[in-house]
């Protein structure tokens, strides 16, 4: 017997674990709540502005030696990071508000002092400059391009559903969106462009997983002439069991590769998208599908209606 096939077999009880899951995600949901009020997040240059000093140093160079000599060369705001490796250094100035002009100037002026006190040659390889007003309307509409994601999401699953597993995969993608960001707020690791995109997919790619389970729900409900709402449920789950594991391992396999070995200009993407990919297999299960058993779905609300028999008369005319 195959992997597959034995995968196909399972009878796992999911259901009978609802409301462990729901105590669990409740309490990781307040906590990550509570950081993004109270910490924030660490916003990149997109959404707070500034400007950003890509440098190739022709040898290994420390970090913190890069900061002492910008914090004594009068940059002591100065955010000094690897990009890569050991020889590319990231150098990120909040703004300023003289605009461009004095960004490239105090560029320059960083490029200069650094050679000052150099051993070996560097590299400028990339100035960027974000205004202040710039950043906060990205922000703005980063969240709103969220917001209008979900609510298209709701009609649609609404329309080819039944408005309880509309409000189940709703709030599914809302815990998996809460969940990647409060992750990102609690650790403070950077937020910007890269990692709202990976967000927006994550809706994306939860969402399929859902409306995967929820058609062999659909499906189920017209087989099994017998069996409550908790066993269709399950046996929908089961048999749609080894999709998700192949699916979501494969993912897995080429997000963790870019994480590891894609450098630090993806690493925030990728981190986002694996936190996702695994958050939204859970959600699937023990949010949207838990959410719509718990809203009191029924077998009524998702049969076909009976065929019309040849000849049969459609009205009370006589």
């Amino acid at each position: 017997m195959s992997h597959l096939q034995i995968l196909k077999d399972l009878d796992i009880d999911f259901m009978g674990k609802r409301y462990v899951a729901a105590a669990a995600s409740g309490g990781l949901l307040l906590l990550f709540l509570l950081s993004m009020l109270f910490r924030g997040f660490d916003f990149g240059l997109d959404f707070t502005g500034g400007t950003v000093i890509e440098l190739g140093y022709s040898e290994p160079v420390e970090v913190v030696d890069v900061s002492a000599t910008l914090s004594d060369g009068g940059f002591p705001e100065a955010v000094v990071q690897h990009f890569g490796s050991r020889t590319d250094i990231l150098i990120r100035l909040p703004p300023v508000e003289e605009g461009e002009a004095q960004s490239a100037q105090r560029s320059d002026e960083v490029v200069r002092v650094l050679r000052q006190d150099a051993v070996g040659e560097i590299e400028l390889r990339r100035v960027e400059f974000v205004g202040p007003q710039v950043g906060e309307e990205l922000r703005e509409q980063g969240g709103l391009a969220v917001l209008f994601a979900l609510i298209g999401i709701l009609i649609y699953v609404a329309v080819r559903f039944e408005w309880r597993f509309a409000l189940g995969a709703v709030a599914a993608l809302v815990h998996d969106v809460i969940f990647t960001i409060g992750i990102f707020s609690i650790f403070q690791i950077e937020f910007d462009l890269t990692v709202l995109a990976a967000v927006l997919a994550v809706i994306g790619y939860s969402l399929n997983d859902t409306i995967v389970v929820f058609d062999r729900i659909r499906e189920n409900f017209r087989k099994m002439r017998k069996g409550d709402v908790i066993e269709v449920c399950n046996r929908s789950i089961n048999q749609t069991l080894s999709r998700t594991i192949i699916t979501s391992g494969t993912t897995l396999l080429v997000l963790l590769a870019l994480y590891f070995l894609g450098g630090e200009a993806i690493a925030g993407f990728s981190l986002a998208l694996i936190i996702g990919v695994v958050v939204g297999t859970y959600s699937t299960i023990y949010i949207a599908t838990a959410m719509a058993v718990w809203l009191g779905v029924s077998r009524q609300d998702l049969l076909a209606p009976p065929p019309v028999k040849e000849g049969e008369v459609l009205d009370d005319r006589p």
